[in-house]
């Protein structure tokens, strides 16, 4: 298996285990912020949901444009001003499962080469499609061990 195939697997997987990762989860778990200074599991479930699209677009725009402009968003910001706890967390969880099923059809079409295509983004410079779907395959990892430690702090498995 390449390292792409492997990008890949690990970003269609990545929905199950955010969703298995808030299972059971009160709508006041799913809000409270039980570790200082940390945004609450729904809030960073609502973080995850909004950088998908993000993601998915700069994905499609390197494997259409020559050499396309990527913008950077600040998360801190999106949480601020995108109501993230009048959010659904059903709702949530299922953009993210959409999202990454659509883009991941996609992905399978495309021939080795395509993964070397360049983008610009507006902070980090030139990324490849593959440095792209590195990030956006680990995107949720990343964040398990923080919704484990939030849950373990609101005395949940």
């Amino acid at each position: 298996m390449s390292q792409i195939d492997q990008y890949i697997d690990a970003y269609a997987a990545g929905p199950k285990l955010l969703r298995d990762a808030v299972a059971g989860m009160t709508r006041e778990q799913l809000i409270a912020r039980p570790v200082p200074g940390k945004w609450s599991t729904l809030e960073l479930v609502c973080h995850i949901a909004d950088f998908e699209p993000v993601y998915a677009d700069r994905i499609k725009r390197i494997i259409v444009e020559n050499e396309p402009t990527m913008f950077g968003g600040d998360p801190d910001q999106f949480a601020a001003r995108l109501a993230y706890h009048e959010r659904d967390l059903e709702t949530e969880l299922a953009m993210i499962d959409a999202v990454r099923k659509h883009v991941v059809g996609i992905l399978k079409t495309l021939p080795p080469e395509a993964y070397a295509r360049v983008g610009r983004h507006s902070s980090d410079g030139p990324l490849t499609l593959e440095t792209i779907l590195k990030r956006i395959s680990n995107h949720i990892q990343h964040h398990l061990p923080f919704l484990k430690e939030k849950r373990a702090a609101l005395g949940l498995k």
